[in-house]
């Protein structure tokens, strides 16, 4: 099991579960499509790489964007 998940500090540093969950999806596509990791994955799965970015701060969730997009 990922550490990140068993403390409220990452749900409370993205803002809630819902925006968490919402963030790991988004990444976790983009992933998908090819881009690249912003940390080290040497032994990672991608969902460790995900939660890691999101602990060191590399990815939030941005709402102007999404907004722009549409």
């Amino acid at each position: 099991m990922i550490e990140a998940l068993r403390h409220d500090d990452i749900v409370n540093q993205v803002g809630g579960r819902f925006k968490l969950c919402a963030l790991i999806q988004r990444r976790w596509l983009q992933m998908m499509q090819g881009a690249r990791p912003m940390v080290e994955t040497k032994g990672l799965t991608d969902l460790e790489v995900i939660m890691k970015e999101i602990v060191e701060g590399k990815i939030d969730i941005d709402y102007k964007n999404e907004i722009d997009e549409e």
